[in-house]
């Protein structure tokens, strides 16, 4: 059975007499264990979304189903029990200031009526799983932002939920400790068997981490998939500016001599092989190496380039046919991307 499924939700808002719609028929289906991404730009819908899934915001139309239950045929009672097996954690931590870090992991088991023994023994195996353990007794404020989240991933654990949101939980955090908080996500999903999603804008953390990813682009979904397959061969344009990224739409890009880019994803069987140049060799003409870059997608390095090929259009035909040959992916890059 599906850990999460998510049938045709649609979600309306009704601001100063006018319709708003946030979300639009939404289909997903997220099965126990994934690392699944939810990708988009600032006001996609993506934090809508999250929030649907734990009915914090509770859709106008469709079905949220987790583990084969329905949330809206719950009571509210129901209802706040199923959310304690949901942990959730946000860019902000939102972390009580008044309580140190043993404190704060423990609030959510008090709440659940956990005696406070157990509560405390619970807490510090938790900073133990968080790598805390010598900060039981500090308070937030004399914690890095880094440590912040750590404890706040803590305290969305200490309820043993099955399913584990993050809401662009690394946004506020720098690379390199964005990097270490994905890291600690991944032991946890490895270790636990946590099912994780994942809100983010930022596509190098969904390739960071995630093994499969939906992209939301004005309230609709316009791509889903693996993420390797959707890195390599991305559809729609909110997925193809989302990878590129700002640097793409630079205006040099539009003022370069050939009006025809393409990109491609070098597989490990072509990663040595100097295919550029053999391009060059083979057909006699210019290509431009507009964009070189290298990422890690679920742990494996992956190279990209943004290419400028010959104006002649049977010439780009044969380029391209020639790379695809060589296994890589190839995609035209449109001058709005």
């Amino acid at each position: 059975m599906s850990e999460i499924v998510i049938k045709n939700l649609t979600k309306r808002y009704e601001i100063r007499g006018n319709e708003v719609i946030a979300l639009s028929g939404i289909n997903i289906t997220i099965e126990k264990g994934d690392i699944y991404g939810i990708i988009g730009m600032s006001g996609a819908g993506k934090s809508t979304l999250v929030r649907s899934i734990n009915f914090l915001e509770k859709p106008t139309e469709g079905q949220v189903l987790i583990e084969g239950v329905d949330l809206a045929e719950l009571s509210e009672k129901q209802l706040r029990k199923k959310r304690s097996e949901i942990g959730m954690i946000f860019q902000n931590f939102n972390l009580l200031e008044q309580k140190n870090v043993l404190e704060n992991i423990c609030f959510p088991l008090e709440i659940t009526g956990s005696k406070k023994r157990e509560a405390r023994e619970r807490a510090k195996e938790l900073l133990h799983l968080v790598h805390l353990e010598d900060k039981e007794r500090a308070y937030p404020s004399q914690l890095s932002g880094g440590q912040k989240q750590r404890v706040a991933i803590a305290r969305a654990l200490a309820t043993n939920p099955n399913i584990l949101l993050c809401d662009e939980a690394t946004s506020a955090l720098d690379p390199q400790t964005t990097a270490a908080i994905l890291s600690l996500l991944r032991e946890i999903n490895e270790k636990l068997g946590i099912t994780i999603v994942i809100i983010t804008h930022q596509m190098s953390v969904v390739t960071e981490i995630c093994n499969k990813v939906a992209v939301i682009d004005n309230g609709r979904l316009v791509e889903e998939g693996y993420v390797k397959d959707i890195f390599e061969n991305p559809k729609s344009d909110a997925a193809k500016v989302l990878i590129s990224g700002k640097e793409i739409r630079f205006t040099p890009l539009e003022h370069l001599d050939s009006s025809y880019k393409v990109r491609i994803v070098f597989g490990e069987n072509s990663a040595y092989e100097p295919i550029i140049s053999n391009v060059i060799l083979k057909f006699q003409a210019p290509v431009n190496i507009l964009k070189a870059d290298t990422r890690n997608v679920n742990g494996r390095a992956v190279g990209e380039m943004i290419l400028s090929l010959p104006d002649e259009e049977e010439l780009q035909q044969s380029i391209i046919t020639y790379l695809r040959e060589k296994g890589l992916a190839v995609t035209e890059v449109t001058e709005h991307v």
